[in-house]
């Protein structure tokens, strides 16, 4: 459900992405390449794109160096949610939030819910904010990738969309007109 305003133009976004993994590589890296194609083909840009093993520190050292870059205004992370030992994005990530991003797990695990039913309870997709950077993290299947790009993520980062979205917010460097404003 599109909620776009005409007379706002469109602003692209310097967006980064993180495929946490311990066996992926760039020739396959399916969900790593959802992402880039949702966000190109939604005209962003790719700020940088890294396969990370699914460490706590090494995960925080590549997304705190995006986070600090003020070039990079969005995070896509995918992989590392679930619950096997292994998958620790959550406890890498979320101590570097601000804030949280509530409604993006509960609104993923509903969209995802229509998909594959009750597993969807074992996805813990989360979102946060930390120095203006907006940072979502959803599970490493392609179809998770895809969910969430194309049911939440893509129209939150469209400066159109309202009545509102997060482009204000990660506009840091100028001032930028979005849909966002009073709910008339």
């Amino acid at each position: 459900m599109s909620h776009t305003k005409a007379n706002v133009p469109f602003q692209p976004l310097q967006i980064a992405v993180l495929t946490v993994s311990d066996t992926r590589i760039p020739e396959n890296d399916t969900s790593g390449d959802a992402l880039v194609d949702g966000l190109t083909e939604a005209g962003h840009r790719l700020a940088e794109r890294v396969i990370c093993k699914d460490d706590v520190y090494q995960l925080r050292a590549v997304v705190s160096a995006w986070i600090a870059d003020e070039a990079v205004q969005a995070i896509l992370v995918t992989g590392g949610t679930g619950f096997t030992l292994r998958d620790t994005t959550p406890e890498a990530l979320m101590p570097l939030f601000d804030k949280a991003i509530e409604g993006y797990g509960e609104l993923f695990r509903q969209l995802s819910y229509e998909e594959i039913g009750t597993s969807t309870v074992q996805s813990r997709a989360f979102a946060g904010v930390a120095n203006r950077t907006v940072i979502f993290c959803m599970p490493g299947s392609t179809g998770a990738c895809r969910t969430a790009w194309n049911g939440i993520i893509r129209e939150q980062l469209d400066a159109r969309h309202r009545p509102c979205n997060f482009v204000e917010m990660v506009m840091t460097a100028r001032p930028v007109e979005t849909a966002c404003g009073p709910r008339g």
